[in-house]
């Protein structure tokens, strides 16, 4: 019999707890569902009102990982639901939102990556985020990531955006802002010219195209994560990697005196403390009166 447990008033089923998920370091089930329950004052307000995409890893990184945007069968009918548009040619798909903790706790059971678009289900014709991801092809890695995030955070002040950083919780950067008075598609206008100034201002470094030939050795912004069906790993989520490593918020000061890859790795051990000493470093993507009107 599946072992219960309760959550603010709700039963929520955890199981195989005992599995290990990341040979290398031993982390198990039972720590992943402990750091999803334990981050989720920084984790919820990041995740409420947006529809979820799940990564799943149910047998670690190295099982098969597959992406759940269904509704999973067996989903608890107090878990929040939503229909989101897909295609003019598609019927709407009805997916999870995780609006507090019994619903993140059961999540967390699944095993899961947390991806998550950059509009509320409320109004999925508005963005209220801008996303910059930039993916380095080897042997470029994260600190020339660096380098173009500050060109980056320096260009969006030029039209009244602040950028927040947070590492990819792989091998890049994420760059996060507020934004209003645009649709998905508007915001992926911008970012792609954007990302063809970067272009332009550093050609040695930055690719704005996902041509697997233009590649190595050059960051890869790619801005296309802004349209409406496509989902960007969620900030304080693990990621299915060979350790648990985590899309962490970082400092602006971090990233431009990041001189080595490992100075911004981050594992699941090392979230709390940083939550004790920074408080949520995207707090504020999160304050409506703080979003820049897009260009």
């Amino acid at each position: 019999m599946t072992p219960m447990t309760e959550v603010e008033g709700r039963r929520v089923a955890l199981s195989n707890l005992e599995k290990v998920l990341y040979p290398e370091t031993g982390f198990t089930k039972a720590e992943l569902v402990h750091y999803y329950a334990t981050s989720a004052d920084v984790l919820l307000p990041h995740l409420r009102d947006r529809a979820v995409s799940f990564l799943r890893y149910p047998d670690g990184p190295e099982g098969q990982v597959f992406f759940t945007k269904n509704v999973p069968p067996g989903t608890p009918e107090w878990v929040t639901t939503a229909e989101v548009p897909r295609s003019s040619a598609d019927s709407p798909a009805r997916m999870v939102v995780v609006q507090d903790l019994p619903s993140l706790v059961w999540a967390a059971n699944l095993v899961t990556e947390f991806h998550t678009h950059q509009w509320l289900v409320q109004d999925p014709g508005q963005a209220d985020r801008l996303v910059f991801d930039l993916d380095p092809g080897a042997p470029a890695h994260i600190v020339h990531c660096c380098e173009v995030a500050l060109w980056l955070r320096e260009r969006l002040a030029a039209d009244g955006i602040e950028a927040y950083p947070k590492t990819a919780g792989s091998k890049g950067l994420h760059l996060l802002a507020a934004v209003r008075g645009g649709s998905p598609e508007r915001a992926s206008e911008y970012a792609k010219a954007l990302a063809v100034e970067a272009e332009r201002a550093m050609p040695r470094l930055v690719v704005h195209r996902m041509t697997k030939s233009l590649r190595p050795g050059k960051v890869f912004v790619d801005w296309s994560q802004n349209a409406a069906r496509k989902t960007t790993a969620t900030p304080y989520t693990l990621r299915a990697r060979r350790v648990p490593l985590v899309s962490a918020p970082v400092t602006w000061e971090e990233v431009a005196e990041c001189r080595n890859p490992a100075q911004l790795e981050f594992l699941a051990e090392d979230i709390a403390p940083r939550v004790q000493r920074y408080g949520d470093l995207l707090a504020g993507l999160l304050d409506p009166g703080a979003a820049a009107s897009l260009p």
